[in-house]
């Protein structure tokens, strides 16, 4: 490949890892098909090794972040439906209130939902402190797991002739 189509295929790895922090954007996937085109382009045994190590990478996490934050959540007694009407209200505010509305939707509605189950602010602000923490999770997985992917790539590129 090009050194110019290498930049571009880095450019959008970074891109998406920013979208693995942000949570906006599917970040994993648009590293995953930057890699997956690098590799059909570039060729060879070293290419597909790094799709591989990609795709390895990138799946674990998506596994890995999902049961860590469930083990949190359930350690913290926060139910599912909880999660569901933080994430409805996330996506209100997203449209509500530009740029902080999926954050502020998402812990208002994991705290009314909770309060409303509980009927007590300190407990409604625990669970909705727990919600946080295994956001927080997910999105240090997710990034470990993108990070191993990039870096899997910009090892080969440096490396390769």
């Amino acid at each position: 490949m090009s050194p110019g189509g290498e930049l571009l295929v880095g450019l959008a790895i970074a891109f998406g890892l920013v979208g693995v922090v942000v949570q906006v954007l599917p970040g994993s996937l648009i590293i995953l098909g930057a890699i997956a085109v690098w590799a059909v382009l570039t060729g060879g045994p070293w290419a597909w090794a790094v799709l591989g190590v990609a795709v390895l990478a990138l799946g674990l996490a998506s596994v890995a972040k999902y049961l860590l934050a469930g083990r949190h959540l359930r350690r913290s007694d926060v139910p599912n439906s909880t999660l569901l009407w933080g994430g409805l209200a996330g996506v209100v505010g997203f449209f509500v209130i530009p740029v902080l509305g999926l954050v502020v939707g998402f812990i208002g509605g994991v705290f009314v939902a909770e309060y409303v189950r509980l009927r007590r602010i300190e407990a409604a602000w625990s669970a909705t402190l727990a919600a946080l923490k295994a956001t927080g999770i997910t999105i240090l997985v997710e990034l470990a797991g993108a990070l191993v992917a990039a870096g899997a790539w910009l090892t080969a590129v440096v490396a390769l002739p």
